[in-house]
């Protein structure tokens, strides 16, 4: 070898890359602007290697902008005709480089794990490249040989530098010494390492061998074709996204950049799947940035032919990709819920596979899981897609013939799995003693590390905060090791205090105590880790299940709480011995259990199960036997039998509508009641319960969907429907259970002569039908809204005499009790709870007088008080109404306002004199007699009905609709205001007998209503026979004219207005004499003996009308300037009224939808029509004309109603004034390269605002919104893409209530803040000071300040300020379909809510004025408070 002192120092030949400058003798490379550009920083040597001959570099300079580092190799390629890649792995024709830790081979890995980590390096360490005598390569790192890279390279090299990334300048050294590679110079460290990794290597590959010898003899019977060859092995294709890098033989691909780009992470595999293959990758490394993560699915599209895409989410065919925890068929949401995994909450290490199975179906496997079923039509010839798309960066596929292929299914599943489809195989109780274990010293015990205010004791058995009345977290103990399958990790509870809010928690996780980093609370920990808190369960911080079972937090001392761990991987908490339910699936093994003594308590203490082996479960055989009926322990695989059998719960009531049956566990003798009460509902899915009975066995019956898909031996009553063996046999029985609530109780009896009857609270409905055989089980469907029912202690054999239940009045037989209204502990100061919680008295002063009920109401139930004392000295009385607050007896005193009026941070609707207010803001005047001359003795209540309005009863009467859309949940709020000083509540939780009959009517009135709603009344309307003296009908009461006078013709329909249906009249005669003219609207109430004064606008009760361009509510303006003035209107025009789904009226003028104008309003309603001032006379259309709908597509987010007899929403369409505008077409176009899927947009509501569009629909530049009313420009020369509104949107009603403002944003943080519907959340990456700074700290949702880590948000009333460089970067795109680049803007158009901002002057310097309507001073509106924005539609401008 020649010596390094011998030969002159090497130099970098003249021709380098685009970026890099030459210096001190050619001998020094630096890359031009390094914290600007971090490629095309490539240098070669001059001349060729010699053998032996050390080519080493120093690295002088680095920067911190950007990932990755130096590369070093070396390439047959000749410097001074080759063109320049932009990085040292684009080389090809004979190139071998080092990057990172990995060996590549023109630009494709050869070597995964190789050496010392190039990215690691610092300013001062060395590198070097050699290829030696025997033609090997060999890498130094600071002097050090990492030992043989690569063999047989040519002869003539030339060394390669790559100033990647963060290295930024390099200079040649002379080597120090002398490199010799021969084997006996090597070091023994160097050679027992290699030595290591050979026989590691040999080892493995002698175990792949055999394990293919085994399955080859094992399938020897096979066909040819299904015996792969190795060169057949699945690896990814070589063309990929942009962004992609391959290595490891093309089996693992990486996403470069993660930090700076979230998409065109595409990879394909390099053939087509086969049928039953297994196409399985692991998820390598995350990182937390970006919101979405992997996707994965196959698609028809051959890679080597296919444009790949930024995301496989845009290919609108032939593509079938999992994204989140749902299925998208060509970018097109088909499955909002499927499996048990949501992709984007998957760690590193999991696995994610997919197969075409031979019968067509497509599957997923998550962990080796399958989900079940994706599609069920699959196309032949597919490839396998993975979309390293947003936290998802780097993946490997993995071949199952690996010995080291994770493989967990374990002898235990399989046997569980056959006893879970063999239940009568197998004691539970025996199968928990033998999962314990055989050695008793192997106990549970809590880890002596634990959180900084515990401390462990008696034999590590016991945890405890000593200091529990000072601090109420950091009480966090985990146990000594893992839980073993099926093991039952559970604690007592010693010691309890009252001082704090909250209580124990308890779960499991994979952190050790040894390791943990312990939190304040284990829900803090983001990572392997699932928690129940309150009756919730959380996994990594984040809920899961809201409701999931009995309430850690009201647990008392001597209560005992417990996890297990089953060997399926499901996850289930104990409460007192009773299993809640499935929590978690797919939990992996060697978790820990973790207790965390939070709040109230203070000391807990492990139950040794080795003394006491009985079951928690629940379930247990000997409930076959008993007399006493209970839930059988078969049922769907949806529902959970809790509380010893007699309660059945459909836990993800809110993710599943069906596959929830449940029977009796023996069956029903003759005459003998089945009984059960309604204790849960959701409000989200269409269809309730379903009850019957079969004469199936439960261990016979392969349980369907629904127990309406069984054709043989069942009877079913669904709706109001009979249904024999799947088949309707009688419609229109008395009871229809879709309109049951909580509360009410459902019965069915098999009498002795053979007929089935059903029961409503305890009266008998008739016979259903007749010819039942004898011996069936009863049988529920937890179907749609119905979650959760319990057994009822009216259950049991009645007497025979069929007419003397069903006439009899007495309910006392089967109801049980009733239990009495009472007040919650959470008061004002002022007030004194008495008597058990049902007495209230006001100590002293007139306010602070504030009183809620313990619990909240339940439908059509009414809470009722009557007034004790008065004290005349006060003026003003006592206020009624009801709230949405969380109210409990542990609400500190400090929350509780001093009045009602001052409720405002959840809605709430108070009664106060005559007047409605909600939120302390006036909705309705005149609604009630005056509460000021109430007297001692008279009785005030409030109701939440079942359509969701609120009325106030005085005396036992009735008020009328106080309010409308008050949702569930409610607490009844009482304020003892000035004269009333005490009230005692005389209402019973399971409804008063006075108020029977209205209750009665009230379903009646319902039945009537849902019944009105299925029929198709738009062939005739009628109108009501009462109506203003001066109007007379004709034409078969299609023509009303006014004979007198200018006014008193207000006429109403005599039915009520459908909603989505368009009633509309048109206009006949018209009078210039008289001023104004028309009037229509809506009527809240029946108008069969009301006295009509003269016009509509004199209406003072539940009336919405709209008159010239302004809407009235009972009399009171409440919106101004909507819609074309009704004065103005000709002869012949057409008036319509619509109410959509949200109870939102519309007003159409000649078909033409002029917008919402009123929410809330009451329904069902009436018609109302003034031909007041110049209308003369109308005519009602014969032809009820329709507005155009669309249904909506149903995308990634846009799942929310399922197939069964569920109607999508539909959008009114409004035709375009320019049918097809350019520039419209262009940001529509631009707006597919954003990555933001189509689901979030409603494509019904774009509008472009070019100067074209603009003058056509002459707009107003400056338009005022909200309450106050707020100033806002239009975003002129912008184009408009509308998102869909939430549903809160139309509660808070944020169109009308809230302002318009515009934000500026940049185009990496558009797809999470779309995401997540929230400007905050791209705090940490925005770099002006007038967007976000700095990182948010995480918390949980008990220790989170309400702006605690907030920067503030800014926006403004223009998009001309908020459209600026400094907030809106320009950003060339090119249009795909003209080819044409665009400098393309992003902005986005918001609802700000009054009150939460700050407005303040504009922060960019600018002297001119901005905007000629704004001053420059008032510009910037600033927030930091969350939940005040709500995203309104995505702005694009191209330039």
């Amino acid at each position: 070898m020649a010596s390094s002192s011998d030969e002159p120092l090497p130099k970098f030949h003249e021709r380098v890359g685009s970026l890099v400058q030459l210096s001190n003798e050619n001998r020094t490379a630096q890359r031009n602007h390094p914290a600007q550009e971090f490629n095309n920083g490539v240098a070669i040597s001059r001349d060729p290697l010699k053998e032996d001959q050390l080519f080493e570099v120093k690295i002088d300079k680095k920067v911190n902008s950007w990932s990755g580092s130096i590369e070093i190799g070396v390439t047959t390629c000749d410097p001074n005709n080759l063109n320049f890649p932009i990085s040292a792995t684009g080389f090809r024709e004979g190139t071998w480089v080092m990057s990172g830790s990995s060996i590549l081979k023109d630009g494709h890995s050869i070597t995964e794990e190789y050496g010392a980590d190039l990215d690691q390096l610092s300013e001062g360490d060395t590198v070097g490249v050699m290829v030696n005598w025997k033609r090997e390569l060999r890498f130094f790192v600071n002097g050090v040989d990492q030992g043989i890279a690569a063999s047989d390279i040519n002869s003539k090299v030339y060394a390669v530098v790559d100033m990647y990334g963060k290295c930024a300048q390099v200079s040649i050294i002379r080597p120090g010494s002398v490199h010799r590679t021969d084997n006996n110079i090597t070091s023994n460290d160097v050679a027992s390492q290699i030595a290591n990794e050979f026989l590691t290597q040999l080892s493995n590959q002698i175990v792949n061998d055999l394990t293919r010898s085994a399955d080859i003899l094992s399938t020897s019977n096979t066909s040819n074709a299904e015996a792969s060859p190795s060169n057949d092995m699945l690896t990814f294709h070589q063309k990929c996204g942009s962004l992609i890098k391959l290595t490891n033989e093309m089996r693992t691909a990486e996403r470069k950049r993660p930090l700076d780009e979230f998409n065109n992470g595409v990879v394909m595999t390099n053939r087509p799947l086969k049928n039953d293959e297994m196409f399985e990758i692991r998820l390598d490394i995350l990182v937390d940035k970006w919101s979405g993560s992997i996707e994965v699915g196959i698609t028809t599209h051959n890679p080597g032919t296919l444009d790949i895409p930024a995301t496989m989410t845009n290919m609108r065919s032939g593509t079938i990709m999992m994204s989140g925890c749902g299925i998208l068929t060509n970018g097109k949401g088909t499955r909002r819920e499927y499996g048990q995994y949501n992709l984007d909450e998957l760690a590193e290490g999991d696995r994610i596979g997919l197969m075409r199975k031979s019968n067509g179906q497509l599957h997923y496997y998550i962990n080796g899981q399958d989900q079940g079923v994706a599609s069920n039509e699959t196309p032949q010839t597919i490839w396998g897609v993975v979309d390293l798309y947003g936290m998802a960066v780097k993946v490997t596929i993995l071949d199952r013939n690996d010995p080291n292929y994770p493989n967990n299914i374990q002898n235990t599943v399989t046997r569980n799995n056959v006893f879970r489809h063999f239940p009568d195989l197998y004691d539970e109780e025996a199968l928990e003693v033998t999962n314990i274990g055989e050695d008793e010293s192997d106990r549970l015990l809590f880890h002596t590390s634990c959180g900084s205010h515990a401390t462990v004791m008696s034999g590590q058995r016991t945890a405890l905060r000593p200091n529990a009345m000072d601090d109420f977290n950091n009480g966090v103990v985990l146990t000594t090791r893992t839980l073993k399958p099926d093991e039952l990790f559970e604690v007592r509870l010693d010691k309890m205090i009252d001082k704090w809010a909250g209580s124990v928690e308890i779960g499991v996780t994979l952190h050790c105590a040894e390791e943990l980093e312990f939190p304040s609370t284990m829900t803090n920990i983001r990572s392997g880790t699932w928690m129940m808190t309150g009756n919730g369960v959380m996994h990594n911080g984040t809920t899961v299940i809201d409701e999931y079972g009995q309430n850690l937090d009201r647990l008392k001392a001597g209560d005992r709480v417990g996890v297990r761990r089953r060997a399926d991987g499901t996850l289930n908490f104990y409460v007192n011995g009773i299993d809640q339910g499935q929590a978690a699936t797919n939990v992996p093994e060697n978790v820990f259990g973790v207790v965390d003594l939070y709040g109230q308590a203070a000391q807990a203490t492990i139950i040794d199960r080795y003394d006491s082996l009985s079951s928690p479960d629940a379930e247990s055989s000997s409930m076959v036997e008993t007399e006493e009926l209970r839930f059988h322990h078969v049922h769907g695989q949806n529902a959970v039998i809790v509380n010893n059998g007699r309660t059945a719960t459909r836990p993800n009531a809110t993710g599943e509508f069906n596959d929830a049956i449940i029977m009796s566990n023996r069956p029903l003798k003759d005459n003998e009641l089945f009984e059960i009460i309604i204790e849960k509902m959701v409000d989200r899915w269409s269809g309730s319960i379903e009850a019957g009975v079969t004469a199936i066995k439960p261990e016979d019956l392969e349980f369907p969907n629904t127990m309406t898909d069984i054709d043989y031996d069942t009877w079913m009553l669904s709706g109001s429907a009979i249904m024999q063996d799947g088949t309707t046999i009688r419609n229109g029985y008395p009871l229809d259970l879709d309109l049951v609530t909580v509360g009410c109780r459902l019965g069915m009896m098999r009498c002795s002569d053979g007929t089935l009857h059903f029961y409503y609270n305890g009266r008998d409905q008739g016979v259903a039908c007749s010819d039942i055989s004898s011996g069936v089980f009863a049988v529920i469907d937890l179907y749609g809204q119905c979650s959760q029912v319990s057994i009822t202690s009216g259950s049991g054999v009645l007497p025979t005499d069929n007419n003397l239940l069903q006439n009899s009045t007495d309910l006392s037989i089967i109801s049980p009790s009733d239990v009495t209204h009472k007040f919650s502990q959470c008061c004002g100061k002022n007030i004194s709870i008495k008597n058990n919680g049902s007495s209230a008295c006001r100590t002293r002063n007139f306010n602070h007088g504030l009183v809620f009920s313990s619990d909240p109401l339940k439908r059509d139930e009414l809470f009722e008080i009557r007034i004790e004392t008065l004290s005349k000295v006060w003026s003003g009385s006592l206020h009624i109404g009801l709230t949405s607050s969380a109210i409990s007896d542990s609400t500190p005193q400090s929350l509780v306002p001093t009045r009602a009026t001052e409720l405002v941070s959840k809605p709430t609707w108070v009664v106060l004199g005559s007047e409605v207010k909600k939120c302390g803001s006036l909705i309705k005047e005149n609604y009630t007699p005056s509460l000021y001359r109430l007297e001692i003795g008279n009785r005030v209540g409030v109701k939440r009905c079942a359509d969701g309005t609120m009325h106030v009863y005085i005396n036992g009467e009735d008020m009328g609709i106080a309010a409308s859309n008050i949702p569930k949940n409610v607490f009844a709020v009482i304020d003892l205001y000035g004269s009333v000083e005490s009230i005692s509540v005389i209402s019973n939780s399971g409804g008063d007998n006075p108020m029977l009959a209205s209750q009665v009517s009230t379903v009646s009135e319902l039945v009537e209503i849902d019944k009105d709603q299925d029929q198709d009344t738009s062939s005739d309307v009628s109108f009501h026979g009462n109506h203003g003296k001066n109007i007379i009908l004709s034409a078969g009461n299609c023509t009303a004219c006014r004979t007198g006078s200018y006014n008193q013709a207000v006429i109403v329909t005599s039915c009520r207005l459908k909603r989505n249906k368009l009633f509309q009249i048109k206009v006949d005669k018209l009078n210039p004499c008289w001023s104004s003219s028309l009037v229509v609207g809506v009527l809240g109430f029946t108008p069969d003996r009301f006295n009509f004064p003269v016009s509509a606008i004199g209406i003072k009760k539940s009336c919405i009308v709209v008159q010239a361009d302004s809407v009235y509510s009972c009399g009171v303006k409440v919106k101004s300037k909507y819609g074309p003035n009704l004065d103005q209107l000709k002869i012949g025009q057409t008036v319509g009224l619509l109410i959509d789904n949200d109870f939102c009226l519309h007003l159409y003028i000649d078909n033409m939808d002029q917008g919402v104008a009123a929410r809330d309003i009451p329904y069902p309603c009436y018609g109302i029509i003034d031909l007041y001032g110049q209308c003369e006379q109308w005519s009602r259309r014969n032809e009820l004309k329709s507005p155009v709908f669309i249904a909506e597509d149903r995308e990634k987010a846009d799942f929310d109603e399922v197939v069964k007899e569920k109607s999508g929403r539909i959008n009114i369409v409004e035709p375009n004034l320019v049918q097809n505008c350019e520039h419209q077409n262009v940001c529509s176009r631009i707006k597919l390269l954003l990555g933001i899927p189509d689901g979030y947009f409603d494509p019904s509501m774009n509008i472009c605002y070019c100067d074209v569009c603009h003058k056509l629909r002459s707009d107003e530049m400056y338009h005022c919104r909200g309450d106050p009313p707020k100033e806002f420009a239009l975003p002129s020369s912008w184009c408009k893409f509308s998102f869909k509104l939430p549903n809160k949107a139309h509660t808070l009603n944020v169109q009308d209530k809230w302002h318009s403002a515009y934000y500026g944003t940049r185009m990496d943080l558009l797809r999470r803040i779309v995401d997540t519907g929230d400007l905050h959340v791209s705090g940490s990456e925005s770099g002006s000071c007038s967007i976000l700074t700095s990182s948010i700290t995480k918390y949980t949702e008990k220790s989170r300040p309400e702006t605690c880590g907030l920067k503030p948000v800014y926006l403004s009333p223009t998009i001309k300020y908020a459209g600026c460089n400094e907030f809106s970067p320009k950003y060339k795109l090119t249009d795909p379909k003209t080819k044409k680049t665009y400098c393309v803007r992003i902005g986005l158009q918001v609802w700000l809510k009054p009150g939460s901002y700050k407005v303040g002057p504009q922060s960019l310097g600018f002297d001119e004025q901005i905007d000629p309507k704004f001053k420059n001073n008032e510009l910037e509106w600033s927030t930091k408070e969350r939940g005040s924005i709500m995203l309104q539609s995505l702005l694009i401008k191209i330039e």
